[in-house]
């Protein structure tokens, strides 16, 4: 019983230990990736993304409109915008599997009436891509609710394994 014991406790230490770094990490760069969706205008065939997380029709876009202004659009405030705006949702953004960054660039677009292409011609950022500031902590950038906490914590972990603890112990 002791070995059995000795296994189940290694792995459970490995699964909260994994969840830690998994929570831990996000990402601190907007990737070039995410204007290629934006930017690209030819046919795709049979690619099936996920649906986004974010509910990007309700954002708050001002911070956007009211920098990034027509005609000459200036790079610097534009882009300094755009990343103010878009860095909260980093990793959505970069998960090139869902529909996030056609998804905002589309409403992106709509609320500023930009250019096609216009984030994507002037904001160039070193190879990672665009880079976000340090974010403070928070709940959810998201007021309209709709934004999943996509990291998962301790708690959730321990959650799922304590029935599956006590299951082996019984």
């Amino acid at each position: 019983m002791d070995l059995r014991n000795g296994c189940f406790l290694s792995i459970f230490t490995v699964i909260c230990c994994l969840s830690l770094f998994a929570g831990c990490s996000s990402s601190s760069f907007i990737s070039d990736g995410v204007f290629v969706s934006q930017s690209s205008t030819g046919r795709h065939l049979l690619q099936n993304k996920k649906a986004c997380p974010v509910n990007f029709e309700f954002q708050n876009y001002t911070v956007i409109t009211s920098q990034c202004k027509g005609p000459k659009y200036p790079p610097k405030l534009c882009c300094g915008a755009f990343v103010q705006f878009a860095c909260p949702y980093a990793d959505q953004l970069n998960d090139l599997t869902n529909e996030c960054a056609s998804a905002m660039f589309s409403y992106i677009n709509i609320n500023g009436k930009y250019p096609p292409g216009l984030f994507a011609n002037e904001c160039k950022g070193d190879k990672n891509g665009l880079e976000c500031p340090a974010q403070p902590p928070s709940d959810s950038h998201d007021h309209s609710g709709t934004l999943f906490n996509s990291k998962p914590s301790c708690i959730i972990v321990l959650l799922v394994a304590f029935p599956i603890l006590l299951a082996w112990f019984i």
